[in-house]
């Protein structure tokens, strides 16, 4: 009950941070057609062909916490003694209380950035449309904010990253969109007003707690707040804590959960949010936009700005002609906002359409993904993208760039394979729809997000179909050293009738067809050869 009643009194407080954000904001919420309510959405939206079409996007996570190169969340374990990337932080730049996010933030320049290179070599590998960070955990809009002091136009690259990178993706004719994952900004900071529990530094407070605008006097960040930066003292550890395990349970229990509510006692953060997601949409005018969220940011929040930008692409294109994507949502509200499956599958062909988003590495960059040769292969994101297309999705994904925006010589290796596959198979992808199955083969796939890592390698007997123009695309996932067998094609199971088989980039196919299945004599595998496409061609398809 008391649980219920917290939820209560949050989503009746987002309702009224809306309403004073809209009243807050000189240029208001877009009116039109679309209300912020469920039962709207639904009812208005409708899924672009556009994108059901593009299938592969890119994505540049892409912003200061790629300085370090030491992968994910740098900006909050670098405030948590004993993690790895705290003791890299000592190591290399000095103590937290000392040199803190902020100064990372300070360091991302961007000094070998070239948006039009990359977009290039994104465009040869595949992609239909192309994805910009907009702001991260680490609460630093890589855009020319109106809402946000803390901002890539004043702070390390002082250039519009966003802006720079919708010009480029739409000069290469990408579809171009933004992903805000600043909603959980407030509570991941939070380890930044604490401490190291032991050792030369015990009880020092951090950099966070410490400093406010009156500060930086003199100094690279004068007439920047710092409070403005790591969202204000939510959740402070508390003095006494003397041991590390102490100060993980302690975070763990207080600031350590993924939550979808804003920081209690204080509607300016949420407000705040509303507003830079508002700029952003007006600003730049993407044709999509990923929320980092469960379920919309802030509840009612999150509906007024899905309504907002539906509106405003009404107002651009006279429809509805945007996707906007959140994560784990309720089945029906999977007809107003596309769901995106972070790092994980589905194991069904799904009637709606939907997206997986996923990174050859760590979503920012990590120098030991390059020294350990542990990205995922050109192969490896092959397989992904057969396997989701077949499942009614689009692929989403994310190649790390270092600090400098330079990508280094592995991803160079992997675009190249995936530009070679894409060169040979891409009917069986762009513009395709899904057969009435999604598939067949062994390998068991379980569904949720975050599992990738846990599932099994494919085989050759697991085989993704997709229908183009009247014909059926078979792709098996794993190169086969023998006869295929295509059981979901045997007579007696599929009455359709199987004519010419053609390998894409081959020529015809030698196949017969029986009760078993269809059988097919592939060529041997090439050097550098994955993920085998077969043309089928004939009537019932």
């Amino acid at each position: 009950m008391q649980i219920e009643r917290r939820a209560f009194l949050a989503s009746a407080a987002a309702a009224g941070i809306a309403r004073a954000a809209r009243a807050a904001s000189p240029m208001g919420q877009a009116r039109g057609p679309v209300q912020a309510n469920w039962p709207s959405l639904v009812d208005h939206y409708r899924y672009p062909d556009w994108f059901r079409d593009a299938k592969l996007g890119i994505w540049s996570h892409w912003g200061p916490q790629a300085v370090p190169e030491q992968g994910d969340w740098y900006g909050r374990f670098m405030y948590m003694q004993g993690h790895p990337m705290y003791e890299h932080h000592v190591r290399t730049y000095g103590h937290p209380s000392k040199f803190g996010m902020k100064d990372i933030h300070n360091l991302w320049k961007a000094e070998r950035w070239d948006p039009e290179a990359l977009m290039s070599r994104f465009v040869k590998a595949g992609a239909k449309y192309f994805m910009s960070l907009g702001c991260h955990h680490d609460n630093l809009d890589c855009y020319d904010s109106r809402y946000h002091a803390w901002n890539a136009t004043r702070v390390g690259p002082k250039r519009d990253v966003v802006g720079i990178w919708a010009k480029a993706a739409r000069a290469a004719g990408l579809k171009f969109g933004i992903s805000n994952h600043v909603a959980h900004a407030w509570h991941w900071y939070q380890p930044a007003y604490g401490y190291d529990p032991v050792g030369p530094h015990k009880g020092e407070r951090y950099d966070a707690f410490r400093l406010r605008k009156g500060d930086g006097a003199g100094q690279w960040w004068d007439g920047l707040d710092p409070q403005e930066l790591y969202t204000g003292p939510h959740a402070v550890m508390p003095n006494g804590i003397d041991s590390v395990e102490a100060m993980n349970k302690w975070h763990d229990a207080n600031n350590g959960q993924w939550v979808e509510h804003g920081p209690p006692g204080d509607t300016r953060f949420v407000t705040n949010w509303l507003l830079r997601q508002t700029d952003m949409i007006e600003k730049y005018r993407p044709d999509m936009v990923y929320f980092d969220d469960y379920g919309l940011p802030f509840g009612p929040v999150g509906l007024e700005a899905a309504a907002d930008y539906y509106n405003r692409s009404i107002r651009w294109h006279g429809k509805i002609d945007v996707v906007l994507t959140a994560k784990q949502l309720k089945p029906h509200e999977r007809f107003g906002v596309v769901q995106d499956v972070e790092r994980g599958f589905t194991d069904r062909l799904w009637d709606e359409p939907w997206q997986t988003d996923t990174c050859i590495g760590d979503w920012f960059y990590n120098v030991a993904r390059l020294n350990d040769r542990s990205y995922k292969t050109a192969e490896m994101v092959m397989q992904r993208l057969c396997d989701v297309v077949s499942k009614n999705g689009n692929l989403l994904l994310s190649v790390p760039q270092r600090g400098d925006g330079s990508i280094d010589s592995e991803e160079d290796k992997i675009l190249d394979g995936m530009a070679r596959w894409i060169a040979i198979n891409s009917e069986a992808i762009y513009g395709s729809r899904p057969w009435h199955r999604y598939g067949e083969g062994p390998t068991v796939l379980t569904p949720g997000m975050q599992n990738e890592g846990n599932a099994s390698a494919f085989k050759a007997q697991d085989i993704r179909f997709t229908t183009n123009k009247g014909a059926l695309y078979a792709a098996m996932l794993a190169w086969p050293e023998g006869p295929v067998t295509i059981a979901s094609l045997a007579r007696g199971k599929w009455h359709g009738e199987v004519g010419e088989v053609t390998f894409l980039g081959g020529g015809p196919v030698r196949h017969h067809r029986d009760a078993r299945g269809l059988h097919l004599t592939l060529p041997s595998k090439p050097i550098g050869g994955f993920v085998p496409v077969v043309r089928i061609d004939g009537r019932g398809l």
